[in-house]
């Protein structure tokens, strides 16, 4: 009986004692277990809460005061060409529409993955396609209508924007018919980022992403934005030719994954629309001009704000095995892009 009031009192103390953890906004954890009894969850659950607080044991509470209000991914497609720039096949060797439609549905994936994370988060997608066989926009129009979140498909006119592009690169050569549709195509995103409410996703249709990719991206956004108080670039990728050279960097803790800070990306990345606007001239560059490398006004970019990429990676950009612009280290290719069938 002694032992059975012993155990109430200590139950009764346990009570009390979470309530005024609660109420200081103080975390505990049982060690035994794993258990929080402040927020009820074990630690191997989802800890954070979108545009309230990042959790991460045992480094303790961020509180985000940079919350994102909404997402709209910009997917440009064009199935009709294999390689912009060379002639080399690419990894498991299919016709480029596989490797869009599989892209797409990677997204689509990784959306519905997250998708309680957007009842509070306005999400749009946005596929902007040029010279893409019928077949395969029909397929890519019935993909992205049959979800939940807003979409739209553009159909790409180049004559809209060649006027704005030398026909000479830096190169002192001509730029070909194909780069110029990219460059259109990289034009009409921009102008339908500023139209955006928050963040813009700008990503080209041959990375696969992994399930948990988008969810990772927005809630480490939050959190570095939060910690570092300014607006950052996120790259999905881990790509190979970033560590060809030696170089100082910061890492930093994202909400389940490493992120580095890098210099260099592909055109594949997350940036706010205060960013774009911000950037409109050096973004534009890229849209008027074929530096080399092509993406030179974003490096320049990154040389005044933060980018930062994931350890491991988060999508694979699927070029030749052979490419250092391609596959990332320690990811597990076959298995991403088995995930990835429609």
């Amino acid at each position: 009986m002694k032992v059975k009031n012993k155990a109430n009192k200590k139950s009764w103390f346990k009570k009390i004692f979470i309530k005024i953890c609660r109420l200081l906004d103080y975390e505990i954890i049982d060690q035994s277990n794993f258990y929080l009894p402040i927020t009820n969850q074990y630690i191997n659950e989802d800890l954070s809460k979108p545009g309230k607080k990042s959790l991460t044991i045992p480094m303790g509470k961020v509180e985000i005061t940079r919350p994102v209000k909404s997402l709209t991914i910009i997917m440009r497609t064009c199935a009709s060409v294999n390689m912009l720039t060379q002639s080399k096949k690419r990894l498991f060797d299919k016709e480029k529409s596989e490797y869009t439609i599989r892209s797409l549905n990677s997204l689509i994936k990784s959306i519905n993955y997250s998708k309680e994370l957007f009842n509070n988060i306005n999400l749009e997608l946005i596929v902007v396609d040029h010279n893409s066989d019928k077949k395969v926009t029909d397929k890519i129009k019935s993909i992205i209508s049959e979800n939940f979140f807003k979409s739209s498909f553009i159909a790409l006119n180049v004559d809209d924007f060649k006027n704005d592009i030398n026909p000479i690169n830096e190169k002192k050569e001509k730029v070909i018919f194909n780069q110029m549709s990219n460059m259109a195509n990289i034009h009409q995103s921009l102008i339908l980022a500023k139209k955006s409410q928050d963040l813009v996703y700008f990503v080209e249709d041959d990375y696969i992403h992994s399930i948990e990719a988008l969810k990772e991206m927005i809630l480490t956004y939050e959190k570095l934005s939060s910690m570092l108080k300014t607006e950052i670039v996120l790259c999905p990728t881990d790509y190979p030719y970033l560590y060809t050279e030696i170089g100082s960097t910061e890492v930093l803790l994202g909400d389940k994954r490493h992120w580095r800070s890098i210099k260099e990306t592909l055109c594949t990345f997350l940036m706010s629309k205060e960013m774009v606007i911000k950037y409109w001239d050096q973004l534009t560059k890229m849209c008027k001009f074929e530096h080399y490398p092509f993406e030179k006004p974003l490096h320049n970019i990154y040389e005044k704000e933060y980018c930062f990429s994931p350890i491991p990676s988060l999508a694979i950009h699927l070029t030749n095995i052979n490419s250092v612009f391609g596959l990332s280290p320690n990811v597990d290719w076959k298995k991403n892009w088995d995930e990835s069938e429609l």
